[in-house]
């Protein structure tokens, strides 16, 4: 297949990952075009309860600085919640210790040991208005989004692709270390509740309880089952859902529900973030394997993968 224009990067995958990556490359003078074959809503990023936190990512040496390099660009985004759907929230990581978390830990401004855990003020984002912000800006800067299916890589005709197509690299690359990771999500009208919360404490399936207030409802959490590719909320899950949540803040046990969402995280035992060439002499960038930290890595993970991408002319 004849490549199109040599100066053209396509980016294939339009969650956050792919679009804040679109967005790094087009402002530095790259003519982008991102190919999803799903955009906007129904990415698994618009389902993301995200609250920055490096969670279900590895390896931990070279998330933190990815975080961290995240954590700078949405603490000048909180300055705009409205537009970019970035807020800085307080709470609490229960039963979490400093000790327990990596080096970068140390360098997240205002995080400290309670008594009940872990306290913070940090970036709790609003998906679906961020991936349009972010599509906007992508937009300003030249760059455009098409809904295209890809069956494979080697059907890109760009002469430099960069692979951020999530879980889809499992068949697309094929990388069949790529594995879902299920989260589900209860939607409650919120009752005045402020502040998130996250518990340590896991048990089957990765159940969890935590609760993320947002402008359209308090999410409440949540679920994490390996290889479960459903992505039909259950009834059941969802009741135990609530439960769990409402032992934590009684009130939340007479809220109203919303919506039910379900997530399929991209877990692989590592990100993949590297370069390589195409068979015909192209360059192909993945950037995939986030797990459930996409949000949290997105910007750091950008600027990386533009780095990996060759030079080229200015737009």
């Amino acid at each position: 297949m004849d490549r199109e224009r040599s100066d053209e990067v396509i980016v294939v995958g339009a969650g956050v990952v792919g679009l804040t990556t679109a967005v790094v490359l087009a402002e530095a003078g790259r003519r982008v075009r991102v190919w999803a074959r799903e955009t906007g809503g129904r990415t698994t990023s618009a389902v993301a309860g995200a609250l920055w936190w490096p969670y279900r990512i590895e390896p931990e040496a070279l998330v933190g600085e990815w975080a961290l390099t995240s954590l700078d660009v949405y603490g000048e985004l909180a300055a705009r919640p409205e537009e970019t759907g970035v807020r800085l929230v307080e709470g609490v990581h229960d039963g979490l210790r400093l000790d327990e978390l990596g080096t970068w830990a140390a360098r997240v401004p205002g995080l400290a040991e309670t008594g009940q855990g872990l306290a913070a003020r940090l970036p709790l984002i609003d998906m679906p208005v961020h991936l349009a912000w972010l599509r906007e800006r992508l937009g300003k800067a030249g760059g455009t989004v098409e809904e295209r299916v890809v069956s494979g890589l080697a059907e890109v005709p760009s002469s430099v692709v960069v692979n951020c197509s999530g879980l889809g690299a499992r068949s697309l690359v094929p990388d069949p270390a790529v594995r879902p990771v299920r989260g589900q999500l209860v939607v409650v009208e919120n009752p005045g509740i402020a502040t998130w919360y996250t518990s340590a404490d896991e048990g089957e399936g990765g159940a969890s309880a935590y609760f993320f207030p947002q402008p359209g409802g308090l999410l409440l959490g949540g679920t994490a089952e390996e290889d479960a590719w459903s992505p039909e909320p259950d009834p059941d899950i969802a009741a135990g859902i609530v439960a769990r949540c409402a032992a934590v803040r009684p009130e939340i046990a007479g809220a109203r529900v919303l919506a039910h969402r379900v997530g399929l995280r991209p877990y692989r035992s590592a990100v993949r973030l590297e370069r390589e060439l195409r068979p015909d002499g192209g360059v192909l960038v993945h950037n995939y394997g986030h797990g459930g930290a996409g949000v949290t890595v997105a910007w750091g993970c950008a600027r990386e993968a533009a780095g990996l991408v060759a030079p080229g002319p200015a737009a």
